[in-house]
């Protein structure tokens, strides 16, 4: 499981990252999840660290890494 950790966003609730399996999890504020596969831990970092995770997460990430919705 990931361990998940709340993060200052506008649309985004929590974000945890599974260094072992690469894999990015995005809680967003709506209810759903994302589940993002193969995200390196540098970009996770940069996502996690950055100013603005929404912008980070969109800039880095989506539709860069194969990934899935859930609703919670």
């Amino acid at each position: 499981m990931v361990e998940m950790r709340e993060v200052l966003s506008s649309n985004i609730a929590r974000i945890g990252y599974d260094q072992a399996t690469g894999t990015l999890q995005v809680e967003f504020k709506s209810g759903k999840t994302a589940v993002y596969r193969g995200v390196p831990a540098g970009v996770a970092n940069q996502v996690v660290g950055a100013p603005s995770v929404g912008s980070a997460l969109h800039e880095l990430v989506r539709g860069k890494f194969p990934h899935a919705y859930d609703e919670l």
